[in-house]
């Protein structure tokens, strides 16, 4: 993927290295306190101890050269995507006659308090509608190479398009629809819904590419089959077989390999919105 050189984006909010946040341990009562409230919330005390104020955060130190370290290159690649992302989806919404809020992508390490609440990064890149941020563990790339069999920088690209087109339905109103059904439906028939959103967020992330192509010319040979790759490592029929050795369709919440690719493979080829309707097809 052609990224270097590339704008980057400044809603970029470093909290690695700090459980949640900035953390301060001063010892005595309120050392006391932080810990019966990290307890209160199910966290590890021992995070709280590992904040470095005043330093680096860990991953982010320069190598031994005095260069930039490889999480700090990352941090520099997220936010040329985030950039992209951001001028793409600009274009669009003033071509439907929107206004574009960028999101805020947040880098954390291991936990991270967000309006969603307390998480862990166990639950993989995540978008949160109410405080309208990407939340992503660099180590997440790591694991999509080694657990995933997933490399490169686009299938990398792929998984931030991916959180981001979460952005552009919650704008549109689409996550909010299908939030209003839970309850109201029964859980297998919410997770169809919930199947058909995160297709959707799929299918925005190919029309991202298609866009950024044609804007910026960032695709390499091999860029397209490594987000189709990483698209079909994250199969729910997929995960769930390599977890279980055997799946559940009724617990699908994402959608399975192929469907994955499909989708993402039909936002790459056509770039327009109203082609990616999830919730109006029979065929997904």
């Amino acid at each position: 993927m052609r990224w270097r050189g590339g704008r980057e984006s400044e809603n970029v909010e470093d909290r690695r290295g700090r459980p949640g946040g900035p953390v301060m341990i001063t010892g005595g009562l309120g050392t006391l306190v932080l810990i019966v409230i990290a307890l209160w919330l199910g966290v590890d005390p021992q995070l709280l101890f590992n904040a470095q104020p005043g330093g680096q955060p860990p991953g982010a130190a320069a190598g031994p050269d005095g260069n930039a370290g490889p999480e700090d290159e990352l941090k520099q690649f997220v936010s040329v995507v985030l950039a992209s992302t951001e001028d793409v989806w600009q274009a669009q919404f003033r071509e439907m006659g929107r206004d574009y809020r960028k999101p805020t992508m947040v880098l954390f390490t291991d936990q991270v308090a967000s309006a969603c609440g307390f998480t862990s990064s166990a639950v993989g890149p995540f978008y949160c509608p109410p405080d309208e941020r990407v939340y992503l563990d660099l180590g997440f790339f790591r694991e999509m190479q080694i657990r995933f069999r997933a490399p490169g920088d686009f299938a990398q690209a792929y998984v931030i398009a991916h959180e981001v087109g979460h952005h552009v339905q919650n704008l549109l109103g689409i996550s909010e629809r299908v939030s209003r059904m839970r309850g109201r439906v029964s859980e297998a028939d919410y997770n169809k819904l919930s199947v058909r959103l995160e297709l959707q967020a799929d299918f925005l992330a190919g029309a991202w590419a298609h866009h950024a192509q044609e804007l910026q010319n960032i695709l390499e040979p091999g860029d397209v089959e490594e987000a189709l790759r990483a698209a079909s490592a994250i199969g729910d029929d997929r995960l769930q077989r390599e977890s279980r050795g055997y799946v559940v369709p009724d617990s699908f919440t994402h959608g399975t390999s192929a469907q994955r690719v499909r989708w993402f493979r039909r936002g790459l080829e056509s770039g327009r919105i109203a082609d990616g309707d999830t919730f109006a097809t029979d065929d997904l």
